[in-house]
């Protein structure tokens, strides 16, 4: 905090010396301009001016900005605090006493500063990357307006004020265009742009052009900030407003994921316990030596697995397969002969959302072989690799039902949408059902190799 605080006033005390600099030549320059003129530039300076203040205190003390994001911020405001001085001095040495050197001073800085910003807004939407294709230009730019010093190349300011273009002299139009180019090319390839907010950014575009557009065609009062600037002041609060809806995006979004998730493994882990404990429950009336060894089984199964329950990212099939077989264990144990299971794993080498196998083979035993008129059937599991996925299919040779039927039981049929979802976020995955009347269900689960 101490370290901020001593940043803040060092920022401060360099806006002050070029505030108190620019007032005094302001005050000197202002003799030359009718009392009329002076208050028109006076309210048009005061809009920009107070936008600077209030986005320099916004984005000072916003929490929510990465660091990162936040620095550079600060850099293009302090930067946009330049470029209004710039044409305010600008302007009135244009129309004061006759000043060549110092008008030169301050067009240079114009001219130079202007692609610094536009690459200052390629480091906000790529942080990382260093440009120096764009830093290259910046220098060849400056390169080429600092010549005004002692060769008329880029521009010439006359003894007697008069501002001559030399061959050169639109080189900073061609630069800016080249680097606005390149930051419209980047924030369309970085960002989704069917989203609302990418198009923030995507704005600043055509107020910069209609900036350049109107500097150029309008001819009417002298003005202290050009159109230009006032649109690239715009856009830098434009750049803040897209920034600020990218952390809330983000943060939304972790926020949604965790409580998903959240709610899938509440809804799952009872689920299953109570199941598991129902069969232990019908086994000590039945056969208590059996209740004793899925007593166990369920034990063991808690011992070694229950941190799987709290997985919000993959884990090994392995794993996933080792819950769903004590399951099965423990239902078989109830069941007998009447259920049987097979397995044909072929391929074990990929990952899987936790709890997405044992729901598919629960409703198999649950709403499949249990629902047969005799109570008796069978559930295969199988699990293959193909060309660009891995295969999980869950078969079982119950009743069936028609897939385009919503079933009328009072049932809320959440497990199987968990599922779904789980491995949609999780892993690109999908959970696809084939079945009919009569001819059983297949369950399969496909997930990407990439």
């Amino acid at each position: 905090m101490k370290y901020g605080l001593k940043r803040m006033m060092v920022l401060l005390a360099l806006l002050a010396i070029l505030v108190a600099f620019t007032a005094s030549a302001y005050a000197e320059e202002s003799r030359y301009i009718p009392p009329t003129q002076d208050y028109v530039e006076k309210l048009t300076l005061l809009p920009v001016l107070s936008l600077l203040i209030v986005l320099i205190i916004i984005v000072w003390i916003d929490p929510y900005l990465r660091r990162r994001d936040k620095r550079i911020m600060k850099i293009i405001i302090l930067v946009m605090v330049s470029l209004v001085i710039q044409n305010v001095m600008e302007e009135r040495l244009a129309v004061g006493s006759p000043r060549p050197l110092l008008r030169s001073v301050f067009a240079v800085y114009g001219y130079v500063i202007r692609p610094v910003l536009l690459v200052l807004l390629m480091h906000l939407v790529k942080p990382g990357k260093r440009f120096r294709w764009a830093w290259w230009l910046v220098g060849i730019n400056a390169a080429i307006y600092c010549t005004a010093f002692f060769s008329g190349i880029a521009f010439t300011i006359t003894p007697d004020n008069y501002y001559l273009s030399g061959p050169l002299g639109d080189m900073g139009v061609y630069v800016s265009s080249l680097l606005m180019a390149g930051l419209a090319g980047i924030t369309v390839r970085s960002f989704d742009i069917r989203r609302v907010d990418t198009w923030v950014p995507l704005v600043t575009f055509p107020l910069i052009i209609l900036g350049v557009i109107l500097d150029f065609t309008v001819h009417s009062e002298p003005q202290p900030v050009t159109f230009l600037t006032m649109t690239v002041v715009i856009s830098a609060v434009l750049y803040y407003i897209w920034l600020h809806l990218q952390f809330v995006r983000e943060h939304e979004q972790v926020l949604r994921d965790g409580q998903r998730t959240q709610l899938m493994l509440s809804q799952i882990k009872p689920h299953f316990l109570h199941n598991a404990l129902t069969v232990i429950v019908g086994l000590c009336d039945i056969d208590p030596q059996r209740a004793k060894q899925a007593t166990l089984k369920f034990a063991r199964y808690l011992r070694g697995n229950m941190d799987t329950l709290e997985e919000s990212g993959p884990i090994p099939f392995e794993k996933e397969l080792a819950h769903t077989k004590i399951y099965l264990e423990i239902e078989q144990l109830r069941f007998g002969d009447a259920l049987q299971v097979h397995y044909e794993i072929t391929s074990t080498d990929f990952q899987i959302p936790a709890l997405t196998l044992e729901p598919l083979v629960e409703n198999a035993v649950r709403h499949g072989v249990r629902e047969n008129p005799d109570g008796k059937g069978s559930v295969s599991i199988a699990a293959l690799e193909t060309l660009h996925h891995y295969e999980i299919i869950v078969v079982d040779d119950g009743p069936g039902f028609d897939p385009n039927i919503v079933p009328m039981d009072g049932r809320k049929h959440i497990g199987i949408a968990n599922v779904r979802e789980r491995l949609r976020q999780v892993c690109g995955g999908t959970l696809e059902f084939d079945s009919a009347p009569g001819r059983g269900t297949t369950a399969c689960i496909m997930i990407p190799k990439e």
